[in-house]
């Protein structure tokens, strides 16, 4: 590929880049860059909000460039306070590494290993003395600190802002000068600390990395950032079934951002929003499954729904233990198809006006609602019970 078109490639889907110069120069170096990302395994799951910068990654290297992973295992158990409005509960280090098994298979399923350091970044805090921490802490200063958004928010809203939290942007910083990026790639809501990373790299006379910010994904509710915490995500290593269910359930309007930033192309204008969200439901179990369980999956949906062949006798039958609304559909789900949906994930569908019993909705989660038998509960729009 020309430079002109491997800049262009790289430019597409990201927010921003510092700058667009510097990343032309490094790709003119005749070497593979080193692209780092870093990432906390808070948790043991990866969503398809995280696969938006890890597909960015993948694109570096498909380039022919290095792709540096870093677990963060020690800044894990801190808790990066980046867009949050309360402070991190604390992990442990087994906790962290736990999760960080898991993360890694999942984040392969995506990345190229042979083309993937993973380090972790407990490797060099740990060997560092307080005096070090010091004087690390020194090349920085509070009012830089506080200048964060979210920092500033938490103060108008007189929410509390702990010591800890203030050294997450200069840890990630120096992670950077620890593995000698010449790219970090992070959300949105990285800048300011990889910006900080470039401080420190021209602080350590080393070339500074190019900031390369991708677009935080909505979550299935087409607001708040995709999150498992919040139950509006969509797992990487979930059943295809699920996958390609809870897909079927996004608006139309979040649909043509779900084509840019997860497939790479825009929604064709013309196209059918129904088909079109079947397309989208069919590629992404076809990336983090296979072909033929994509294939599968879209026929098993077509016949129970889109073809309508499953009558209401066919439904499966569900018992109910409670009247309690979100218990009754998280229950529902976890009986009849095994799947197990928090309940705020259940609570979510209610909100939305999913769940509907005999066609009529259901609207508040807290509701107790009195089924009897020969009741269909509709839960989404690829599944549905028959009540006993």
């Amino acid at each position: 590929m020309q430079s002109n078109q491997v800049l262009t490639l790289l430019k597409k889907g990201a927010a921003q880049i510092i700058s667009e110069g510097e990343l032309r120069e490094k790709l003119a170096l005749g070497r593979p860059l080193r692209v780092k990302l870093g990432v906390d395994p808070t948790s043991a799951d990866i969503h398809l909000g995280h696969a938006v910068v890890l597909r960015k990654l993948r694109q570096f290297q498909d380039l022919g460039h290095q792709a540096v992973l870093i677990i963060g295992d020690f800044t894990g158990m801190i808790g990066d306070p980046s867009g949050r409005s309360a402070t991190r509960p604390h992990l442990t280090h087994k906790e962290v590494m736990a999760n960080a098994q898991t993360y890694r298979e999942q984040a392969f399923k995506i990345l190229d290993p042979a083309r993937t350091d993973t380090v972790c970044n407990g490797d060099w805090f740990r060997a560092m003395s307080y005096e070090d921490v010091l004087r690390l802490n020194s090349r920085v200063t509070l009012q830089q600190m506080l200048q964060r958004e979210d920092f500033r928010m938490r103060i108008d809203n007189q929410h509390a802002i702990h010591a800890h939290e203030i050294q997450y942007p200069i840890m990630q910083g120096w992670d950077s000068v620890m593995v000698r990026a010449d790219v970090e790639l992070g959300g949105t809501d990285q800048l300011f600390n990889i910006l900080v990373g470039r401080d420190f790299q021209k602080e350590e006379n080393q070339p500074q990395q190019v900031v390369l910010t991708m677009p935080l994904l909505e979550g299935l509710d087409g607001t708040k950032k995709m999150s498992k915490s919040l139950g509006n995500f969509v797992g990487v290593s979930e059943p295809a079934a699920d996958q390609f269910g809870k897909l079927m359930s996004i608006s139309d309007e979040l649909m043509a951002r779900y084509y840019e930033l997860l497939l790479g192309r825009d929604l064709p204008k013309d196209a059918n929003p129904f088909e079109a969200k079947k397309q989208l439901a069919f590629e992404i179990v076809q990336i983090y499954h296979s072909t033929g369980v994509a294939e599968k999956t879209l026929g098993d949906w077509n016949s129970r729904f889109s073809d309508k062949r499953l009558t209401d006798a066919e439904l499966p039958e569900f018992a109910a233990a409670s009247d309690e609304a979100v218990g009754v559909v998280a229950a529902a789900y976890s009986q009849a198809f095994a799947i197990k949906k928090s309940r705020a994930e259940a609570s979510r569908l209610i909100k939305q006006g999913s769940v509907q019993v005999d066609g009529a909705k259901i609207v508040d989660p807290k509701s107790k609602i009195s089924l009897h038998s020969g009741q269909i509960l509709r839960l989404d729009k690829t599944h549905a019970v028959r009540i006993k």
